[in-house]
């Protein structure tokens, strides 16, 4: 399963597709959500990107796919507009 919640780090893994929308959602709209982890992430879809940038989560770790990490921490690390 590409969503994985570990205590106060929740894991994406692998390829995200849109199917996991809405479980991204619902582990993020919440008072304190996690620390999201992508290092093992490979693919993220648009939907997904959208979810992460819409809830800001308290932190991020980058994906540890230099390509992904290049075009995706930018969006994620940018102020709120």
């Amino acid at each position: 399963m590409p969503l994985r919640a570990d205590g106060e780090v929740l894991h994406l893994e692998a390829e995200c597709g849109v199917e996991e929308a809405l479980a991204l959602l619902e582990q993020l709209a919440v008072p304190l959500p996690p620390t999201v982890d992508l290092r093992a992430c490979t693919h993220v879809h648009t939907a997904l990107v959208q979810v992460l940038t819409a809830c800001r989560p308290r932190a991020v770790i980058p994906p540890d796919d230099t390509f992904l990490a290049r075009w995706l921490m930018p969006l994620l690390q940018a102020p709120p507009a």
